[in-house]
């Protein structure tokens, strides 16, 4: 039995919004109220409302959180950011700068024994085409080089307007976009089911859809696994933790 947690953290969606200083703070304080207790800390992506890594060039903010992290990595703490679909672009900035590990897709993580099928959760179970299509060009690295010609302050405000006509902007206006649809509705537990036909996992943990939740979720083949929504720092402020055997979903 580990001595110390496994804990999850997703969507501050840091950027969108007047109360994004607010929420980093708080978000901060969560930081170093669990950083004594934790083993292994994992992001989940869209932490930042939106990031491109430029070789000489950092986005303005964030230094509170990002001060954080760098601490947490410092101590010994093991952790792991898993890019989302606002925050794609980070690269191995906070690899190099701060020895986190970055991940592009979903991984298995074993904690204390259990296995663990981690990550942010956006393109996946293939429900909405057009978006799949966008996911490409986006995640194209040919596509980023060209982005990465333009000057900042073009691509930052290109990044500001997409992020408030879509989803960051939408969230907040339109709560029932929020409502869990159901398992076969559900892109990321579609996923999740697809894989556990082929490995076994005991949690499947995800973020990107803000809808905080934990259940146990089964195959046609009566193959269960615990799903969890850690939720968001945008509309909720939950995070997740693994500790004395159990996960469970914690609210600020």
């Amino acid at each position: 039995m580990q001595d110390k947690g496994l804990y999850f953290i997703t969507d501050a969606h840091l950027g969108a919004g007047a109360d994004t200083l607010e929420r980093e703070k708080a978000l901060c304080q969560l930081l170093d109220d669990i950083a004594p207790k934790a083993a292994k800390v994992v992001f989940l992506g869209d932490m930042f409302d939106f990031w491109f890594t430029y070789r000489h060039v950092v986005p303005k903010g964030y230094t509170r959180l990002l001060g954080r992290m760098a601490q947490m990595s410092d101590a010994g703490i093991e952790m792991h950011f898993f890019v989302g679909n606002h925050d794609m672009w980070m690269f191995d900035y906070l690899q190099k700068e701060m020895g986190i590990v970055m991940h592009d897709e979903p991984e298995v993580m074993v904690f204390d024994g259990k296995r663990f099928l981690v990550g942010h959760g956006d393109g996946l179970g293939h429900l909405d085409r057009t978006y799949d299509i966008l996911r490409w060009i986006f995640r194209n690295r040919v596509n980023q080089r060209l982005f990465s010609i333009l000057p900042e302050w073009m691509t930052f405000g290109i990044a500001a307007r997409w992020s408030q006509k879509h989803r960051s902007g939408k969230l907040r206006k339109k709560p029932e976009i929020l409502e869990f649809q159901g398992d076969d509705n559900e892109g990321i537990i579609l996923y999740c089911k697809e894989r556990m036909m082929k490995d076994h996992f005991d949690y499947c943990v995800f973020g990107h859809r803000h809808t905080p939740l934990v259940k146990e979720i089964s195959t046609p083949e009566g193959v269960t696994a615990t799903y969890c929504n850690v939720g968001d720092w945008l509309i909720h402020r939950n995070y997740a933790v693994y500790a004395d055997g159990e996960l469970s979903l914690q609210e600020r």
